[in-house]
C-alpha cells in the first residue's frame, strides 16, 4: 500500500483478533498507527452456528457430507444454529456484551452476512469516505466478499464464486455516488493469484 502511494487517513476493522492484528501490521510498516481506528462486529467472520469451531471430519461426521456443502458454499441456506447456552454463541462474549440479543447471530449463511454488513458501510465507512480520501477496511473473508458484493453490484450467484486472496490489499477508486470506477489488487499477479487459489481449494476441501 505505501509503495502504491497509499496513505490511509481512518481504518476499519471487525472486533476479531485476526482483523485486528492485520491492520496493525499493515499501518506498523506504513508508519501510521497513529490514525483513528473503528471496529464492529458487522465486519465479523460469517458465523457457522453449529459448525463454528469444527474441522472438515467433525463436520461431515456429525451432519454428512452433502448437508455441510450446502451450507457452506450457498447464499442463502443457514447451517443449524447454535443454542444460546453453548459457549460458542456470542452472548457468551463480551465483546457483544452492549448488543441487543436480538442481534446477536446464532447462525449465518452469506446473505445475512451481507444484510448485516450494510448498516455499517452506510452508517460508518461512506461519512468517513465523504471526508478522507483514503479508508482501510480490514476485515475477514465472507463480510469482505459482502462489501465487494455491494459496491460491485454482484449477483448471488457471482459472489458465491467469488475469491478473495488473503492477506492481499485492493483498491477502490469512487464515484462521488459509491459506485467503482476501477479497482485492482496490489501485489504481483502470480501471488496474487496463488492466494486466490487456496482460497477456493480451501472452500473445496471444507466442502468435501
Amino acid at each position: 500500500m505505501q509503495a502504491a502511494g497509499l496513505a490511509p487517513a481512518i481504518v476499519h476493522t471487525s472486533v476479531l483478533v485476526r482483523a485486528i492484528q492485520t491492520a496493525d501490521l499493515a499501518l506498523t510498516e506504513m508508519k501510521r498507527t497513529w490514525i483513528p481506528v473503528r471496529r464492529s462486529w458487522r465486519l465479523n467472520e460469517r458465523h457457522y452456528g453449529a459448525l463454528q469451531g469444527l474441522n472438515k471430519k467433525e463436520t461431515a461426521a456429525r451432519f454428512g457430507e452433502d448437508k455441510v456443502k450446502v451450507w457452506r458454499r450457498s447464499y442463502d441456506v443457514r447451517p443449524p444454529a447454535l443454542e444460546t447456552k453453548d459457549e460458542r454463541h456470542p452472548s457468551h462474549d463480551l465483546r457483544y456484551a452492549d448488543l441487543p440479543p436480538e442481534l446477536l447471530p446464532s447462525a449465518e449463511c452469506l446473505k445475512d452476512v451481507v444484510e448485516r454488513m450494510l448498516p455499517y458501510w452506510y452508517d460508518s465507512i461512506v461519512p468517513d469516505l465523504r471526508r478522507e480520501s483514503c479508508v482501510l477496511v480490514s476485515a475477514h473473508g465472507n463480510s469482505l466478499r459482502a462489501l465487494v458484493k455491494h459496491i460491485d453490484g454482484l449477483t448471488e450467484q457471482q459472489v458465491v464464486d467469488l475469491d478473495i486472496p488473503t492477506g492481499v490489499p485492493k483498491v477502490y477508486e469512487l464515484n462521488h455516488d459509491f459506485t467503482p470506477r476501477s479497482s485492482r489488487y496490489l501485489g504481483d499477479p502470480q501471488e496474487i493469484e496463488r492466494r486466490a487459489a487456496a482460497v477456493r481449494n480451501q472452500a473445496k476441501s471444507q466442502a468435501r
